[in-house]
């Protein structure tokens, strides 16, 4: 018998994957930096991640009972891996309400909207295929492609009209190993709705070459104006995948409970059945809280109007106050939580070392708007105006004070 001695062993560091160099998220990456800010006395204004609670905002409480009576009740077991029957009925009976036939069976739920996403990617896209994702995006998806080795390919949101999609652009990027496009709408991290004639295009894009569209509406219910329709009202055989949640809407994103539902074109069999597949492999997503999807979706529902008042308040405020800082521009947000405005930067100068900056000499934390996929010199920021009306002004004063003093440099 061979002993090996320790200090002969070769003291190499084990191998990473290549790809993981690829992998980004600068919505929580950035979070390091704040930490050492906070760790030198000032205090930090989170304004990176969109989490109504972190903000005040409260979980209705017939949801948190539907949970609590579920732990109570045991049923604290693995479940289904396409989820517990009453959420997926509950589901397709809120996208059939919604002008969207989806029956239940085509319905999954999911660890959060991200899950689903990953779920979807992982059953259609091999290595060295192309999705078509906006700029700017959210980025999990850029994530997620790094993870199978295939490729984003950015299409342009034109800040210009709106952040609407520009659909020229979007026509010359397909190429043969193009699969799928992405549509998040309402969006993130821009605030923007389309109007219908943009999403009846986006469609009829899509059917043209063959694409799956990935419809992220986890926003679908905090347009300002009201709820948003799916985009599977508007064509109800396309070859659509949506995907929401209850975090968003719901008040609920620690929860990790959400939901994809396929559309019932024969053309998404084959997908159903791998993403049945991919589900049955990770066993299930959390079980309690998907008891609380039904009461969710098929009781009081009074906390969305509020919070859309909410919302629409803070945008309001927040546009305002941006318009009105030396060398900032901003598009007005229609949905969500998000605005994304732009610095007019000084020569040299990236979005990220403005964000960086602001960060150090105020500690408002925002995100830089190439961590969204948008080129670094263009000056872009994503802002979540989720705090207090005071606070939010509190943190506008901030901000103008620094960017009247940065842009002089």
């Amino acid at each position: 018998m061979t002993i090996v001695n320790a200090q002969s062993k070769a003291q190499t560091a084990i191998p990473t994957a290549a790809r993981v160099n690829r992998f980004t998220y600068a919505i929580r990456n950035i979070v390091a930096e704040a930490q050492r800010v906070e760790a030198s006395g000032t205090r930090v204004r989170y304004l990176n991640i969109g989490d109504p609670v972190a903000f005040g905002f409260e979980t209705p409480v017939h949801l948190v009972a539907a949970v609590e009576r579920a732990l109570r009740d045991g049923h604290n077991t693995y479940g289904p891996s396409a989820g517990i029957p009453q959420a997926r009925e509950a589901v397709a009976a809120e996208y059939a309400r919604n002008g969207c036939p989806v029956s239940a069976d085509r319905v999954f739920i999911t660890a959060g909207t991200s899950e689903g996403i990953e779920l979807t990617l992982g059953a259609v896209i091999e290595h060295g295929d192309e999705v078509l994702v906006p700029m700017p995006t959210y980025p999990l998806y850029t994530a997620v492609l790094a993870k199978l080795d295939a490729a984003a390919k950015y299409y342009r949101l034109d800040p210009s009209r709106g952040w609407m999609p520009d659909l020229d652009h979007l026509k010359g990027l397909v190429t043969k190993a193009t699969r799928a496009l992405v549509v998040i709408d309402p969006n993130n991290p821009t605030g923007a709705v389309y109007p219908a004639e943009t999403r009846r295009a986006l469609i009829e894009f899509a059917e043209q070459h063959g694409l799956l569209i990935l419809a992220d509406e986890v926003y679908g219910d905090l347009g300002f104006d009201g709820p948003v329709d799916p985009y599977g009202k508007l064509d109800h055989d396309a070859p659509i995948i949506s995907f929401s949640s209850l975090s968003k809407a719901y008040l609920a994103p620690g929860w990790r409970t959400g939901w994809m539902a396929i559309g019932r074109s024969p053309r998404l069999d084959g997908v159903v059945t791998a993403v049945r597949k991919l589900a049955d492999g990770r066993l299930c997503s959390t079980v309690p809280m998907q008891y609380a999807i039904a009461p969710a979706l098929t009781g009081d529902r009074s906390h969305q109007v509020s919070f859309r008042e909410a919302l629409k308040a803070r945008a309001d405020l927040t546009v305002a106050r941006l318009r009105a800082m030396p060398g900032v521009s901003c598009v007005a947000p229609a949905a969500a939580f998000y605005a994304m405005p732009r610095v007019a930067l000084p020569p040299g100068r990236t979005d990220e070392h403005f964000v960086k900056a602001l960060l150090h000499a105020t500690g408002v934390l925002c995100v830089y708007g190439s961590g969204f996929g948008l080129p670094a010199d263009q000056g872009f920021l994503r802002i979540v105006f989720l705090a207090p009306l005071d606070e939010l002004n509190e943190i506008y004063d901030l901000m103008a004070a620094f960017t009247s003093e940065y842009l002089k440099t």
